[in-house]
């Protein structure tokens, strides 16, 4: 399986950049997680081997994630049975070949509310927490030079190998890592992504300086999480569970976590981006038939957590290390 991840086209890809150490080691270090793998990583990539041989001349990862091209009635069945095995969805929708992958989130809501404030024209970019790899694709129609994004979620990485499948000549490569399995002060890549990740970290502020340790000197962060009301040392810990989530840990508010930013050294802070998530933009469907958003929320008031805490907001801040 090992050559799924084209480790050869990374290595190419970052010789002579400060990362090209790093790109060297990883065929020993991905050969020893694979060595431990997922009871279900084998029924997984037969999903992904079962995927029909299908070309796709029309692409399109700018507007959305789209591929399309010749198919019949039979090579769809069979691509909708395929990516059927890898169930639960949860970051997309996907588009392929007339298959609607209806994922859980509609992360393209949330692109299209940070893609205005980005430049990732010719950047190497590093998505940290990258889930399967849904916005790794939106950053190449973005512009992005090549793409890396680590979560060790063997599902995520399947699902990410299944659009790979059909894009196997695009500079997008997930690796089935932890962020703290990457070696310390890469600083090697133009942008770094951390979307969703800060709040189940025990130690947000670490999390910040290992981000920035990721980054050139002028690369910048693009930071999405979970945010409450506030003033700058409003800070919500929960007792317990957040929307019915067990690992979470701090949740600031916008200024507080400007003010994190600037302590951790990022400099050219800004929030460009505050949302209330809606049970439209997260809810369950066909392809991830599990509880979501709309259990999680008091039935009585959206405002509310069935918790009682305030209900899921999210901002997305940008900040430049110097």
């Amino acid at each position: 399986m090992i050559g799924r991840f084209d480790l050869d086209a990374l290595q190419a890809r970052l010789a002579g950049s400060p990362l090209q150490d790093w790109s060297a080691d990883l065929p020993a270090q991905i050969d020893a997680k694979l060595a431990i793998g997922h009871g279900d990583l084998p029924r997984w990539y037969a999903a992904v081997e079962a995927l029909p041989p299908l070309h796709a001349g029309q692409v399109d990862l700018l507007h959305a994630f789209s591929l399309d091209g010749q198919r019949d009635d039979s090579a769809r069945d069979a691509l909708e049975t395929a990516l059927r095995g890898l169930i639960p969805w949860r970051k997309g929708p996907f588009h392929l070949f007339g298959v609607h992958v209806d994922t859980e989130w509609r992360s393209d809501w949330k692109w299209q509310r940070v893609a205005p404030h980005l430049n990732l024209a010719g950047k190497r970019v590093l998505d940290v927490g990258c889930g399967n790899g849904y916005y790794m694709w939106r950053m190449l129609g973005a512009g992005a030079d090549a793409v890396v994004g680590i979560d060790p979620n063997w599902l995520f990485l399947c699902q990410f190998l299944a659009m790979k499948h059909y894009l196997p000549d695009l500079p997008a490569w997930h690796l089935p890592l932890a962020f703290e399995e990457l070696p310390g002060k890469l600083q090697g890549f133009d942008t770094v992504f951390s979307m969703g990740v800060l709040y189940h970290r025990r130690s947000p502020i670490d999390h910040l300086l290992d981000l920035k340790d990721c980054l050139v000197r002028d690369g910048e962060l693009v930071l999405e999480t979970l945010v409450v009301e506030g003033d700058a040392q409003q800070v919500l810990v929960p007792e317990d569970r957040y929307a019915q989530m067990r690992n979470v840990w701090f949740l600031p508010s916008v200024p507080a976590l400007e003010l994190w930013l600037r302590r951790a050294g990022f400099v050219d802070v800004r929030c460009v981006d505050v949302s209330i998530t809606s049970v439209e933009e997260q809810r369950a469907t066909d392809w991830m038939r599990y509880q979501s958003l709309p259990e999680f929320l008091d039935p009585e008031d959206h405002r509310r957590t069935v918790e009682g805490l305030p209900a899921p907001r999210r901002a997305v801040l940008v900040a430049r290390k110097p």
